[in-house]
């Protein structure tokens, strides 16, 4: 059996709203799909539903983001594109899970404590505990089987095999299996909720694993692997357009710090033109004085597909109103055709729906294999 990897975006937020944030990093796909050693998937997480929402929205929503993944260039003869509530083993591996979660683990997340202050515990619903555990059944729910030894590369994982599609929410996984250890690209910023992925994997392997699942007619051994970080050398976090210390995020009350998805060529000319900047000669990285200066240039790098030295040859010498159209223009030159091939899926919804039910058929025989080994492993009696 081939290996498979999943792709997870954790988010229902309608896609006009979102953020070319983990466009621009965090979200790695292998450049080539690999197909001889990987499968992928990709699934809208609409679960996630942590804040009150309309549901008229959601399910426009539901639908625009899966048209935008497709739009920027998923290939659905080799990645299964599909929405989470249509795969019932992400809700049921959660629960499962939570009873394996101390509280005080949940308590600790930083995001919960950020938004539920601001919130008021009037106002935050269970969901917003809770939801790192679903987002850690999303990443270890599709357990791989690596292909036979002679099948195995041997080289090493490359960033240069991949290239960046697409992560329209806060968060997005990708977990892919290389050899024996799962890796999950993610912004630096995410690190602690893959932490909890990895303390939850390691827990239920620990009190229901190896030699008490054997016992109950199992193989024995770690019900899950372990994922470890995989976090990108360029553009791990994006910062805002308006302040260069913050990160580029759809929870911000001013658009204008960041670049939807679905800016008009007008509108990104003008966020771009309105940036933050600073007042000093030339351009270049990593001077912790010229936080904007690091960013944009970090930006451009990611979308020109250059290397750093090849950005500070290029832009080193550059004024800010000759290097903000040379950014203006890599960016709409990335995003047109996905506007474009965006309208074109969302003008077909028969092709659309058909591509998300044969993804979520493709995606439940893989969850619920590893969902009955957690039902078996944890002593649960099945029909």
């Amino acid at each position: 059996m081939r290996a498979t990897g999943l792709n997870v975006r954790v988010s229902f937020v309608n896609v006009e709203d979102r953020n070319v944030s983990s466009f621009l990093a965090g979200s790695l796909v292998p450049k080539t799909c690999q197909p001889h050693l990987y499968k992928h998937a990709i699934v809208n997480p609409n679960l996630h539903i942590t804040l009150p929402y309309d549901s008229q929205q959601l399910l426009r929503a539901t639908r625009n983001t899966a048209a935008v993944y497709l739009a920027c260039g998923v290939d659905t003869s080799k990645a299964s594109v599909f929405v989470q509530s249509h795969v019932r083993a992400h809700a049921e591996l959660m629960w499962l899970l939570s009873s394996a979660t101390p509280i005080g683990w949940l308590n600790k997340m930083i995001q919960f404590k950020e938004k539920s202050c601001k919130a008021g515990d009037e106002n935050v619903a269970v969901a917003l505990l809770t939801y790192p555990v679903l987002m850690a059944s999303d990443i270890l729910l599709y357990q791989v089987v690596s292909p036979a030894i002679s099948d195995r590369p041997r080289k090493s994982i490359a960033l240069a095999n991949y290239y960046i599609i697409l992560w329209i929410s806060s968060y997005f996984h990708f977990l892919q299996t290389y050899e024996e250890t799962d890796f999950v690209p993610v912004g630096e910023d995410q690190k602690q909720h893959l932490e909890l992925s990895r303390e939850l994997a390691e827990r239920v392997n620990y009190l229901y694993g190896g030699r008490k699942w054997k016992k109950l007619g199992g193989r024995g051994g770690s019900i899950f692997k372990v994922p470890e970080a995989l976090i990108p050398p360029t553009g791990a976090r994006v910062m805002s357009l308006t302040d260069g210390l913050s990160k580029m995020s759809k929870s911000a009350p001013s658009d204008q710090s960041r670049i939807n998805l679905l800016d008009s060529k007008d509108v990104i000319a003008n966020k771009i033109k309105r940036c933050k900047t600073d007042s000093l000669p030339g351009l270049e990285f990593d001077n912790p004085e010229r936080p904007e200066c690091n960013n944009l240039l970090s930006i451009y790098q990611l979308m020109s597909g250059k290397t750093k030295e090849e950005v500070v040859q290029e832009c080193q010498n550059m004024n800010w109103g000759t290097f903000k159209v040379l950014l203006t223009d890599s960016l709409i030159d990335h995003l047109h055709p996905i506007q474009v091939r965006y309208e074109e899926i969302m003008s077909d919804s028969a092709s659309l729906d058909k591509v998300l039910a044969e993804g979520a058929t493709k995606a439940a025989d893989i969850a619920d294999a590893t969902l009955n080994n957690v039902y078996q492993a944890m002593g649960f009696l099945r029909r």
